[in-house]
């Protein structure tokens, strides 16, 4: 596709499914975020949002359940965690790290980042990877933008600036971008195709748009329906060879009642051979190694032009 500035976000091509190649000849890549991050607005967490019942049921008993079936199908996640609860967290953290698990960033407060100055923005990535750091002793090499629930848009929030400051910090991934169901490159700068290495994510795998949904207190929800799309999506790309990626939080799909659910959907999918089931860090440097921006990150200029009154 063409570049726009503040539009395209990288070259949009797609790689064709017999081009994608998995470690050792595997047939599929099945990929598990877990967010740590209580229910917050987009000025991110606060003290008041870490009382909640649901914010102590998703730290103790919801993580637990979570981490049971992970353990009976033998899955590895990435759990993705905001600065602040990094030093809280810390000997879960150490003790999910040792599991085999990997610990991402998800902001500092799990903010929408696009209201911040530059300089702010870059103090808060800074200050987070250094808390992560600490807690786990692992520099963290993902970084995670997911939405929140009361987000006007499903995509989660980035700025203009924070891909580059993403880059700058060393880190290997952002790890929730729309524009593929694989990895890609989200392109920061045309000119110098200054990009960084971006996992798949869509919120009809989320599993928050479903199980609080329309709103906390309605007694509405839609597990069935996520069970069904999760269980759609992981048979289309085990088919065709590509990559299945869900995202859970342990306030939601940690209750009984729904975990049963996810426990089916585990043993259905640990059933299909020739899975590969990465972390995020595994699964960036597999592809940055396989699929470098060098060789498969095709831009070409710009054919649009701006004119007088135009709205573009």
């Amino acid at each position: 596709m063409p570049w726009k500035e503040r539009y395209t976000i990288s070259d949009e091509v797609g790689l064709a499914d017999a081009d994608i190649a998995w470690p050792e000849g595997r047939r599929c890549c099945a990929t598990v975020t877990v967010s740590l991050a209580p229910v917050s607005g987009p000025q991110g967490l606060t003290a008041a949002d870490m009382r909640t019942p649901a914010a102590y049921f998703a730290a103790q008993g919801g993580l637990d359940a979570l981490l049971r079936l992970f353990d009976k199908h033998h899955v590895r996640a990435t759990f993705a965690v905001p600065g602040v609860l990094a030093p809280a967290y810390r000997d879960r953290l150490r003790a999910l790290a040792a599991s085999g698990h990997e610990i991402a960033a998800l902001g500092f407060r799990h903010e929408d980042v696009s209201t911040l100055e530059r300089d702010e923005e870059k103090a808060r990535l800074s200050r987070t990877t250094a808390l992560i750091a600490e807690a786990t002793g692992v520099k963290p090499v993902g970084w995670f933008a997911l939405p929140r629930q009361s987000d006007p848009f499903a995509g989660g929030t980035v700025s203009p600036h924070t891909v580059d400051l993403l880059i700058d910090a060393g880190y290997a991934y952002l790890g929730n971008g729309l524009a593929d169901d694989v990895p890609h490159w989200w392109v920061s700068h045309f000119a110098t195709r200054r990009a960084l290495l971006t996992l798949p994510y869509y919120y009809h795998f989320d599993d928050q748009f479903f199980l609080l949904f329309p709103s906390k207190g309605t007694g509405l929800e839609h597990a069935d329906s996520l069970y069904r799309n999760w269980r759609a999506e992981f048979a289309a790309q085990y088919r065709r060879g590509r990559q299945f990626h869900m995202v859970l939080h342990p306030q939601h799909s940690g209750w009984a009642h729904r975990a049963h659910l996810l426990d089916a959907f585990l043993h259905d999918m640990r059933t299909h051979p020739g899975l590969w089931n990465p972390t995020g860090g595994e699964l960036a440097h597999h592809w940055s190694r396989t699929y470098p921006a060098e060789q498969y990150l095709k831009l070409e200029p710009s054919i649009w032009q701006d004119h007088e009154g135009s709205l573009s």
